[in-house]
């Protein structure tokens, strides 16, 4: 199957990965020069860590780079994970719904936004469906798969073949700002963020009490330097938008600490430290 890709970034680049192990012809498009000057490293670096964990190699890995989304006009099914903005999604799904053969399936990874929102944009709200990868896509077993009330039963059942045939597990959830995981997620993570610029525990004692108390194999702030903190806020910023529930506003220490750099593993620094390599 061609499969397309849309987002060279860190998620874009496990999407692709998943898919290009399974035996998929894939392309990965992205505007931006330097995201695709790291993809094809990156991409390296994530099927060695695959095979480290267990995996088996694979025999090959088919992964083109463009930086033109008309090079995605011939996919039959498609993975958007360009950043978390309505605005950029929104003008995506319109052009890969002109781009596109009208049998395309076009998902999206992202992590809050509706998908009725950008089904909206496109003239095919049947094939629209959402795919929420967890990170890294690689190692994660399972899928979060969002079907809006449009999403048609064949939508559906090829998408879970497609997600099957990666090794992923689909888990189908109805629509709604932050699906299941992040609607719960990001407001634990906000909540334990404010807990440590209160000054009631350090990241290491709140991911402690997750870890030893609730059996979690890791705390939300070790899970939120693992998504990136910058991801975090645009995701809580989205769920503001959606809900206006202010339990998703983001707190000052979290805003403090994306403002300096410090995002969490891939800056080597967030609510923790992480030594080099």
């Amino acid at each position: 199957m061609k499969i397309g890709v849309v987002g060279a970034g860190v998620m874009g680049t496990g999407v692709a990965q998943c898919f290009a192990a399974a035996g998929h012809e894939v392309i990965v498009a992205d505007a931006d020069p330097g995201a695709l000057d790291r993809g094809p490293a990156r991409l390296r670096d994530g099927v060695r860590m695959a095979v480290l964990l267990g995996a088996r190699p694979p025999a090959t890995v088919r992964v083109r780079w463009t930086g033109a989304l008309e090079e995605l006009g011939g996919s039959e099914f498609v993975v958007e994970c360009a950043t978390e903005r309505p605005a950029v999604k929104e003008e995506l799904f319109a052009e890969l719904d002109r781009l596109c053969p009208a049998a395309t399936v076009l998902a999206s990874c992202t992590s809050a936004i509706p998908i009725t929102r950008l089904a909206a944009a496109t003239g095919r709200a049947d094939r629209v469906i959402g795919t929420h990868f967890m990170n890294p896509a690689p190692v994660q077993d399972a899928v979060e798969v969002v079907r809006t009330a449009a999403t048609s039963a064949e939508t559906l059942r090829l998408t879970g073949e497609v997600l099957t045939g990666l090794g992923k597990q689909p888990i189908v959830v109805a629509d709604g700002p932050g699906f299941v995981a992040n609607r719960v997620l990001m407001a634990t993570i906000n909540e334990a963020v404010a807990t440590v610029g209160d000054g009631i525990a350090d990241a290491a004692t709140v991911d402690s009490v997750f870890e030893k108390c609730f059996g979690h194999p890791m705390g939300p702030l070790r899970t939120a330097d693992l998504i990136g903190l910058d991801v975090i806020l645009d995701t809580l910023v989205v769920l503001l938008e959606c809900t206006g529930n202010p339990m998703y506003r983001p707190c000052r220490l979290l805003t403090e600490l994306v403002a300096t750099g410090r995002l969490g593993r891939k800056t080597g620094r967030g609510l923790h430290a992480y030594p080099a390599g």
